[in-house]
């Protein structure tokens, strides 16, 4: 029997438990096999899934080398998905993302205009190194990311679905990088930061013997990442589990009196708060549970969030954390809702 995509959670559960079970089954086994791969990551890949089922798409950071583009492929190894990689360049035009009408001959030797997709039509798309394009050619994932659409010479093409942006970017403050617009980083559900690895993770890398070149082997297929992403949208959010993120979402609001506020620049958009909650309800699912607790939002709290507070000249000039100034605004929320 399939399942569609936008059946609700209860009908999926009643009329098919016997599949569900099996999906959370094969969504545990393919994280095993990428963790198997990607030594000591467990929780940068735990955050990159997250952001898969809630069909979102996900910025890594992190220095070169630390296995950031491993475990993208990786990921559409396991998961069975269409892949393609895009090497961001200074010399990278947008048509070589979107792709271009190109002129060519039909049977009988008669020109014709036909349009030639470029690698942005893949189910899971690797942006490599993205900051290290021009903004020109960043904007040209804008309409892809937020639309699922790409427009090429007036025509609106559809892109596959499932649709994932996976870029990757060197620290800002490397030479040869561009920042990303405000607009464009904000179209990504999470920015996950990948660490340096410790002392023991890295003996551990260098001790290894896995063959990298040789593929993973899919557990799973587009179909049913596609009914993964419809479970994870009927995950249940409790009222006083959502009036919590309403509440941190305006505490950030600038011009407020909240401590939050005080330091930031800009503060959390709608389209934050919905990050926020989507990233809670597919770090339950992975969890294998159906409802959204405080223990979701909390863990979701950086990865969500931290790419759209930006902090102001004071919040820089003290040194502030935006991570430890969203969780403490949150314990200050919940405490106050538990009253």
């Amino acid at each position: 029997m399939e399942i569609d995509p936008n059946m609700k959670l209860d009908s999926i559960v009643e009329s098919t438990p016997g599949q569900v079970q099996d999906l959370l089954s094969r969504l545990s086994m393919a994280r095993g096999a990428v963790a198997g791969r990607i030594v000591g990551q467990e929780g940068v890949l735990d955050e990159v899934l997250v952001g898969i089922l809630a069909d979102g798409h996900v910025l890594l950071e992190g220095s070169p080398g630390l296995g950031k583009t491993l475990l993208v492929k990786s990921l559409a190894e396991v998961l069975g998905l269409q892949f393609s990689r895009i090497q961001f360049t200074p010399d990278l035009m947008p048509a070589d993302i979107t792709g271009t009408v190109v002129l060519s001959y039909d049977e009988t030797g008669r020109p014709r205009t036909a349009f030639q997709p470029g690698p942005i039509f893949a189910e899971l798309v690797l942006a490599d190194e993205i900051n290290r394009a021009t903004p020109k050619t960043q904007s040209a994932l804008l309409e892809a990311m937020q639309e699922r659409t790409a427009t090429v010479a007036g025509k609106t093409h559809l892109l596959p679905r499932p649709c994932l942006v996976l870029a990757t970017q060197n620290p800002i403050e490397m030479d040869g990088t561009y920042d990303l617009p405000e607009a464009q980083i904000d179209r990504f559900l999470l920015k996950v930061v990948v660490p340096f690895p410790t002392r023991a993770i890295l003996d551990e890398i260098l001790a290894a013997q896995d063959d990298y070149d040789t593929p993973l082997q899919a557990v799973m297929g587009s179909s049913d990442l596609l009914q993964l992403q419809a479970l994870t949208r009927s995950v249940v959010v409790a009222s006083h589990v959502r009036q919590a993120a309403v509440d941190i979402v305006m505490k950030s609001q600038t011009g407020g009196r909240a401590e939050l506020a005080r330091f930031l620049r800009h503060g959390v958009s709608p389209r934050g708060a919905q990050s926020l909650l989507k990233a809670a309800r597919a770090l339950a699912l992975i969890n294998g549970r159906m409802h959204v607790g405080f223990d979701d939002l909390k863990r979701v709290l950086g990865p969500a969030l931290r790419h759209r507070l930006i902090l102001n000249f004071e919040g820089q000039a003290q040194g502030i954390s935006v991570e430890e100034l969203v969780e403490s605004t949150f314990e200050e929320v919940v405490a106050k809702s538990r009253r």
